[in-house]
């Protein structure tokens, strides 16, 4: 389908919205002539009132006349003169595929890349190019792989898809903010019966009567026929765009390979979904390890540290390259699989281009540092840039031992030793923790600890001996992590970084083979803690 059919298509879906609105007024304007004629002046009025409810939200999203731009974007805006290399690969790819190049690039803390237009009179005239493009992705990309996803993107703008994409946009949002808003008033509406019921039943129990059952059936019963309304007209609408957006998206594949070289473009096509993942995983495991102790990793490296991580599982990511996220596509995915799109890649003839030197992404950039500091100082919010930054090794030691701390809150609550004169959690307030654990541990007073701190459903349900193994288990447990963070306090022992593996504890020479019996003897029905406190008392 060509760009003017396309363009005519998502005029027709949005003027279809306008229709839509206009046919549900026609229908509510009939709906209140038929009460003024024929329903009793109270049914009327109540028709009325329902009419005006309803078309507000209708009239409301056929007026909204303009979509936001770039909504929740943050980008970092780099010039010719700050990025010379990269403006000149973007632009001679531009020049291959056939297109004017984008006006500003910007580079973002997403692992991803993409392209927008600000087009005006609904499409029929181009507007501000902007290139986004995630510095994550460069770090896990070569440069011939990051030229087969520009190139790709690019294609993009050859094929007028990001010309048209406002009008579709726009129709989408038209739908689902009305559909928003529909469901914000049904959802008031059974909140405020709700309330009443619960009123009326709590005057009833007052009184002494039982209390009925709160029931909002039927409540906003008219905003949710309404919203379905919408809802339908959405999915008709994804459905008869969507397709064409998977089109686009191999037409741009095509524009790669025949530009950038057919083995980078499908290379890069098995990287990103693989990428993406290993970004979330090192986001989760390790930028924010230490987020909700104030921590973070050094300027640069909040975004910037997946380098380490992918050069150190690099093996492992190479072989979940070769399996590929496949299953059919639904009639609303926006791109085809990318099993489909790898295979349709790779079965295109030989071009001779397999042999390029393999040079990393960031070759292109003048300072990536530089850059990966600027991404961060506009991406992480100002409570975030306040907060502590610690060398990695150190980063993972501390939020480590912060973890296990954290952990043993109950515990240590339960004990109720006395806390210095600050009240902080130190090394010296964990050691007299650890000593009173031990002696209620040793006079048997640590089972009576052990009901006040919570239990699994399978451990509360449990009796007699199969309870009292529960209770033994959690107090190993519990035990074994509360030496842990006294140690860690004290520096005796210090949790390790690894970029291919989780973080290991090294202990002090001598505790590893020793600590796991002395706790089995601690939790023994004759409990022998002499072990467990040499342990602590050394070194």
């Amino acid at each position: 389908m060509g760009a003017t059919l396309r363009a005519l298509r998502a005029l027709v879906l949005l003027a279809g919205f306008h229709l839509l609105g206009l046919l549900l007024l026609v229908l509510l304007g009939a709906l209140d002539w038929v009460a003024w004629r024929w329903a009793p002046a109270g049914w009327a009025l109540k028709t009325y009132v329902l009419s005006v409810v309803l078309a507000v939200p209708v009239v409301r999203g056929m007026l909204m006349l303009r979509t936001p731009r770039d909504e929740g974007v943050v980008g970092v805006p780099v010039t010719d003169a700050e990025e010379p290399r990269l403006w000149a690969a973007v632009r001679d790819l531009a020049g291959l595929v056939g297109t004017r190049a984008p006006d500003e690039i910007r580079l973002t803390a997403d692992m991803n890349a993409a392209v927008t237009e600000d087009a005006r009179l609904l499409g029929l005239r181009g507007g501000t190019r902007r290139l986004y493009l995630g510095l994550p992705l460069v770090a896990g990309l070569s440069e011939a792989r990051l030229r087969a996803v520009l190139a790709h993107e690019l294609g993009h703008y050859a094929h007028s898809d990001t010309r048209l994409s406002g009008i579709t946009e726009r129709s989408r949002l038209h739908v689902a903010r009305t559909v928003g808003r529909f469901e914000e008033r049904s959802d008031l509406k059974v909140a405020k019966e709700r309330a009443r019921q619960e009123r009326r039943s709590a005057r009833r129990v007052a009184k002494g009567r039982p209390a009925k059952e709160v029931s909002t059936t039927g409540v906003g019963i008219s905003y949710r026929a309404m919203a379905r309304i919408y809802t339908a007209y959405g999915r008709f609408s994804m459905r008869a765009t969507q397709s064409g957006s998977r089109r686009q998206e191999v037409a741009a594949d095509l524009a790669a390979a025949r530009i950038a070289g057919r083995d980078a473009t499908a290379s890069a096509l098995r990287a990103l979904p693989v990428l993406d993942t290993a970004y979330e995983f090192y986001l989760d495991s390790y930028a924010t390890l230490g987020v909700e102790f104030g921590m973070l990793p050094p300027h640069g490296e909040v975004f910037g540290g997946v380098r380490h991580l992918l050069g150190a599982r690099a093996e492992e990511l190479a072989r979940m390259r070769a399996t590929l996220p496949g299953g059919p596509a639904t009639p609303y995915d926006s791109h085809p699989p990318t099993a489909e799109r790898v295979a349709a890649i790779e079965a295109l003839p030989d071009d001779g281009r397999a042999a390029e030197e393999e040079r990393p992404a960031f070759d292109l950039f003048a300072s990536p540092e530089e850059a990966l500091r600027a991404v961060e100082d506009a991406t992480l919010t100002p409570e975030a840039l306040r907060m502590r930054r610690l060398d990695w090794p150190d980063l993972v030691h501390e939020a480590m031992t912060a973890k296990y701390v954290r952990d043993t809150e109950q515990l240590r609550a339960a004990l109720a030793t006395p806390t210095g004169p600050d009240g902080t959690v130190g090394a010296d307030r964990l050691r007299r923790e650890v000593e009173a654990c031990l002696d209620a541990v040793a006079t048997g007073a640590v089972w009576d600890l052990l009901e006040r701190l919570p239990l699994s459903e399978e451990a509360a349900a449990a009796t007699g001996r199969a309870r009292r193994e529960f209770a033994r288990s959690s107090l190993r447990r519990e035990l074994a992590r509360l030496l842990t963070a006294a140690l860690a306090s004290e520096g005796r022992a210090r949790w390790q970084l690894s970029w291919s593996a989780p973080a290991s504890l090294l202990l002090p020479d001598g505790y590893a083979g020793e600590l796991p019996a002395a706790l089995d003897a601690a939790v023994e029905d004759r409990p022998d803690t002499e072990r467990l406190r040499k342990l602590l008392a050394a070194g």
